[in-house]
């Protein structure tokens, strides 16, 4: 699936957005080198893969030049995801776990400015139809001190002057692998929430009262 921005109607915002789903991306056309804006499906699936099966939706930062999923797109499909929060999810006791509580905490920059997630793309074709999709994984790294109690992965946030470098085709000794790097705690902010359930700008609000009547849900930003 290949859909430019400006064939687009207007897309609402999402607050509870998964893996599976098509998101707007922004990379360079393969044309003429300029930036565009594209939908593809959240969970990479390799060109050579035999089916529409997601890898996964993220690409640790020491695979990046080492797995056979990664390698190709980092060299060559890196993307940009357009992002203003994220969540992680509370470690969880085992009592908790076995009543099913889910304590997710929202994440965004402190400034509260709109940003952009490092990815990577890949275009694989089914074989049988000749019908193509474009998917995009998001690449993590170690999680600073602030994201350092949810999870041991957080996501890769690419800082605007970069967007040019982390976009720009490269030889293989010159990758902007300096790029991928941890975001300092100091700018980042991180609340609790309610469990999410269904969408809106609702689920950003800061939880007044603890509530665990939701299963849990895992991290987006897996090991």
């Amino acid at each position: 699936m290949r859909r430019k921005a400006i064939d687009l109607p207007p897309m609402p915002p999402g607050y509870n957005i998964t893996p599976g789903t098509f998101q707007p991306v922004v990379r360079l056309d393969e044309e003429t080198g300029e930036r565009e804006m594209v939908l593809m499906e959240w969970g990479l699936v390799p060109y050579w893969s035999n089916m529409h099966k997601m890898i996964s939706n993220c690409a640790r930062d020491d695979k990046l030049t080492s797995s056979g999923a990664w390698i190709e797109p980092f060299r060559q499909r890196r993307c940009l995801i357009p992002g203003e929060f994220f969540y992680e999810w509370e470690v969880l006791t085992p009592e908790e776990k076995r009543r099913k509580v889910t304590k997710p905490w929202a994440v965004a920059l402190k400034d509260d400015r709109l940003f952009s997630f490092g990815g990577i793309w890949d275009r694989w074709k089914d074989r049988a139809t000749g019908n193509v999709l474009e998917s995009f994984a998001i690449v993590t790294v170690d999680p600073n001190e602030l994201l350092e109690p949810f999870h041991n992965r957080c996501p890769l946030v690419i800082e605007p002057k970069d967007y040019t470098r982390w976009l720009a085709p490269a030889e293989p000794s010159h990758l902007p692998i300096d790029l991928v790097r941890i975001y300092p705690a100091e700018g980042m902010k991180a609340w609790r929430v309610a469990p999410l359930k269904d969408d809106g700008p609702q689920l950003l609000e800061p939880l007044k009262t603890p509530s665990d009547a939701m299963q849990v849900t895992p991290s987006l930003f897996p090991q």
